[in-house]
């Protein structure tokens, strides 16, 4: 089967945002180091600007698509909105950003001071999706999508170029999903290269995992800890073609687990994650994924937008 997109689309996304992206690092762990007998490759994209890997996507969405004077419009649990605020702001160009009620203070903040405007309303991403649509037929502006986007999707792919391209042999590599942009990005340039990509999604937020159990994408009920992150109700038809086709599998985690990674983290490494950030790891952690004696296993941690006093409170 032919994926929608390819390894090249990719390369040229990264030559694309290169000028405008952190290429993040990998650090790999000893045998041992979390419970795993194999090595463990950590990808920093918490490190990235914004916080998240998000501008991957928003850049590669700004530099191919023709830009109204209206501007662009993107609905966002937070993430995504100060990803589309900091390159629209890098660009030149005017950012609307709608959020649910639901989205933590500091990333509306964040949001606000990278220049975009701010539209709050909604229970959850959903609600902020539709009002968002609404404004982009009033007004002309482009759509930047948080996850279901052709573009979108290949500039989150670019994780995974640099990835391998700094060396960093694996068997297996456990991506968060909330949309499903990073993991389909991510399967589509390891797609028949003989890696496995799991998913990993709250217990509370099981887009994917319900999508691939129904055999289309379905809509589910979203409560986690992590909704402002990995909150989408349904993950579209695009998403879900290419997990279909290139996800080994979703796994589920606990939001005591997620919390649990997050403690990790800080206490080991002071590393202060958001709790969709730390949700790939709470798979290793939790044992919800088992990898086998000796599996190379990379995990990829894709957010620091986190309220300092809500870290405080579980660490």
């Amino acid at each position: 089967m032919t994926q929608p997109i390819s390894r090249d689309d990719i390369r040229a996304a990264s030559e694309r945002i290169r000028p405008h992206i952190r290429r993040t690092p990998v650090w790999t762990l000893p045998p041992g180091a979390l419970g795993h007998d194999g090595p463990v490759s950590l990808k920093l994209e918490f490190l990235q600007h914004a916080g998240t890997f998000k501008p991957r996507g928003a850049f590669n969405t700004l530099l191919t698509q023709p830009v109204p004077k209206a501007g662009v419009a993107a609905a966002s649990g937070g993430n995504h909105g100060a990803a589309v605020a900091y390159a629209a702001r890098q660009l030149g160009i005017p950012a609307r950003i709608f959020v649910p009620e639901i989205s933590s203070p500091a990333k509306v903040e964040v949001i606000r001071r990278l220049g975009a405007e701010v539209v709050i309303g909604g229970q959850r991403y959903a609600d902020a999706l539709v009002a968002c649509g609404s404004y982009i037929e009033e007004t002309g502006a482009l759509s930047v999508h948080a996850y279901d986007s052709v573009p979108t999707i290949q500039g989150q792919g670019t994780v995974a170029l640099e990835w391998e391209e700094d060396g960093s042999g694996l068997d297996t590599v456990l991506v968060a999903v909330g949309g499903g942009g990073l993991i389909s990005g991510i399967a589509s340039w390891w797609a028949g290269r003989g890696i496995k990509v799991v998913g990993v999604e709250p217990e509370g937020s099981r887009a994917l995992h319900a999508s691939l159990e129904a055999g289309r994408p379905v809509d589910v009920t979203v409560e986690s800890i992590a909704a402002d992150s990995l909150g989408a109700r349904n993950t579209g038809e695009l998403v879900f073609s290419i997990a279909r086709a290139a996800v080994e599998h979703v796994t589920l985690v606990t939001d005591a687990s997620i919390r649990e990674a997050q403690r990790t983290l800080w206490r080991d490494w002071r590393i202060a994650s958001e709790p969709g950030g730390a949700t790939a790891l709470a798979a290793l952690l939790s044992k919800a994924y088992r990898p086998q004696s000796g599996e190379r296993v990379g995990v990829l941690l894709c957010g620091a937008n986190v309220e300092l006093s809500k870290l405080a409170e579980i660490c």
